[in-house]
Formats: C-alpha cells, structure tokens, sequence
C-alpha cells in the first residue's frame, strides 16, 4: 500500500477561556496589564463577552457571564513566551502586579507543578524555555513567563 501525504489544515489556538467570579474587576485587571481589549459585547441580559489579547500574541482570552461553567480560577499555567525574563517581569511588578521571583526548575528544563522544585534565580546556563515567573489574575487564574530567545526547530 503506498502512502499518499494528506493536507492538513492548521489547528492555531485562538482564544482561551477564564473563569472569572467578577467581570468588571478582570476587565480591570487585564485593561492594566496593557493587554489590547478587542471586546465587550452584551448581546442579552444575562450573556457579556470580553475579549484581550496579549501584546504580540496571536491567541486571546476571553472571560465575561454565562460564557463558562467552570470554576472561577481554575485554570492555571497559562504560559506567556517572553524574550527577557527580567523586563517582562519588572514590567508587570510596575503595573501593579504581584509576581513571583525568577526562578528555574531542579529537574531541568521543564517546571514542575506547585512550588517545591522552584529553584530561585534563572536558568544558571540562561537556556531558552526554562527561566520563570508567575503571577495570577484577581480570580486566581494562573499565567507563568517563559523566557524564549530561541525557538526549538520546527517552532
């Protein structure tokens, strides 16, 4: 049997959902990141979507009321692709952010769930992919900085 390539189409992530408990405070909150507001539609009394994007992302969030069921806060490790660690950072901790320490992994370059294999400062050999930050929304939707200045191949 011969093999035949197939076309596959693209599969991009486009949006992200949040749970939020408080709409107005997350639009608040992401509007003081700098992140750009794409929308605020209320198309009926108990339905608003809010959409932002981060800046040079080509994925969005999107929270708002009686867009998800799922629990305020719960999803977490949303990861934000960062060129220097230490601006991202520092430009968040100015906007009045609560953000972790910069930190690396004790196994490598991959980071463990919670805390406990936190090691602080960055990468000791400044590799792509495996310096971090995290911060968290007022819900307790989690989002953790990657420093990436190079790209893995096929990336």
């Amino acid at each position: 049997m011969k093999s035949v390539d197939v076309p596959r189409n693209n599969l991009k992530l486009e949006v992200v959902v949040l749970p939020v408990a408080d709409v107005e405070r997350a639009k608040q909150f992401y509007q003081s990141l700098g992140w750009r507001l794409d929308a605020d539609f209320v198309p009926g009394e108990n339905f608003r979507v809010i959409q932002f994007t981060p800046p040079g992302s080509e994925a969005s969030i999107i929270f708002g009321q009686g867009v998800t069921s799922a629990v305020p806060g719960s999803v977490q490790d949303l990861l934000l692709a960062v060129y220097d660690i230490e601006a991202a950072r520092a430009e968040l901790v100015e906007r009045g952010v609560e953000v972790s320490e910069i930190y690396h992994d004790a196994g490598g370059i991959f980071y463990h769930a919670g805390t406990e294999y936190r090691v602080a400062g960055p990468d000791p050999e400044r590799r792509t992919y495996a310096s971090y930050a995290s911060f968290s929304d007022p819900d307790g939707n989690g989002y953790v900085l990657q420093e990436v200045k190079t790209r893995a191949p096929g990336r």
